[in-house]
């Protein structure tokens, strides 16, 4: 089944809401690392983390893959793409809407002779 854009960002941003997800995603940012190795520093059980991971893996923002008995993880292929051009595209926006609201009130202000 293929997602639309916006259930995939949907998805994206539901995975980063979370501030573990987040520190998994910032370790994996160093590189590659198992299951055990992300939950050490989480003070979380196995378990517990996998129910993190797949979340994120369900965003593609982290693949795993079995080598023998251990769970690797990496960041995935969507490696926050979509999120951050969507965080750009709103940006653009609101400093298009503070650009007139500058031009309005400084307008405003000449209006008035400059008093405040």
């Amino acid at each position: 089944m293929v997602k639309s854009s916006a259930q995939s960002l949907d998805l994206s941003l539901t995975a980063i809401a979370d501030p573990t997800r987040r520190r998994i995603l910032e370790r994996l940012g160093r590189g590659p690392a198992s299951i055990s190795e992300l939950a050490r520093p989480l003070e979380i059980s196995l378990p517990g983390l996998m129910k993190h991971v797949r979340i994120l893996e369900a965003a593609a923002l982290v693949e795993t893959r079995k080598d023998g008995r251990t769970r690797q993880c990496r960041l995935g292929p969507a490696r926050m793409d979509e999120v951050a051009e969507w965080v750009e595209e709103y940006r653009n926006r609101w400093e298009g809407r503070l650009d007139r609201l500058e031009s309005y009130l400084e307008k405003k202000k000449k209006e008035k002779g400059g008093r405040p």
